[in-house]
């Protein structure tokens, strides 16, 4: 159920790096200028509703070395139950290394309610050598990998899922402009559907934060909440 769509739960867009060039020139709504840039000690932390009520937590964080080398560590917690006894749990732990703009290393690690994958991935000359339990292979350099923090995901056709190393085939849908509600005010926001295996619509502020992501999974309605502005 999760592992698509966190085709997921994005690249950088740090000013001059190889993500802000992947962003969009015009258009109504759409990041034109001063896009906004993950910093040392900046960290995206959303609650995670099912059907409305908390199902657990989605984190992004990032810290930036003194050479300018980014890394982005994204933790999920998900879980859900009867009473005292877990139905359903899925944990997935994932870093990015980022060099001037390039994705240079990927690992991460997936319980997805007992079912358990992995990805290491390491740039090698002009692509990336792939070693995933759905994936063992070279993958272009330059693919974004399937965490949305990034907006120039969407403008991707392609993602490296962060739980097994798959080369995720995507679709990305503009859906024009919503208002979103952040920390219980409302935020102008661009809409995009990206249709794969499961369909995730997300949402991004006009500096290219991501603010919202919905889904739906076994007919049940997952919704993220951004906790704070960052």
């Amino acid at each position: 159920m999760i592992r698509h769509a966190f085709t997921t739960v994005a690249l950088s867009l740090l000013l001059g790096p190889a993500w802000a060039d992947n962003i969009p020139a015009s258009g109504p709504g759409l990041v034109t200028e001063n896009p906004w840039q993950p910093q040392d000690g900046d960290r995206i932390a959303f609650d995670v509703l099912r059907k409305g009520k908390p199902f657990g937590t989605h984190t992004v964080s990032f810290t930036v070395a003194p050479d300018g080398t980014l890394k982005a560590t994204t933790d999920v917690r998900l879980k859900a139950g009867l009473g005292p006894i877990t139905v359903f749990h899925y944990e997935l732990d994932a870093t990015e290394t980022w060099k001037d703009g390039t994705l240079v290393a990927l690992k991460g690690a997936v319980d997805d309610n007992g079912k358990d994958g992995s990805v290491s991935a390491v740039r090698a000359g002009d692509e990336l050598e792939v070693n995933g339990t759905e994936y063992t292979g070279e993958a272009p350099l330059g693919i974004l990998p399937s965490s949305h923090w990034n907006f120039a995901q969407t403008q991707a056709k392609e993602l490296l899922s962060t739980e097994d190393g798959e080369l995720l085939k995507v679709k990305v849908i503009d859906k024009g402009m919503d208002t979103v509600t952040v920390a219980g005010k409302p935020v102008d926001a661009h809409h995009y559907l990206m249709d794969s295996a499961i369909d995730v619509d997300l949402w991004y502020d006009d500096q290219g934060r991501w603010v919202k992501l919905s889904f739906v999974a076994r007919d049940q309605q997952i919704d993220y909440v951004l906790t704070q502005p960052y």
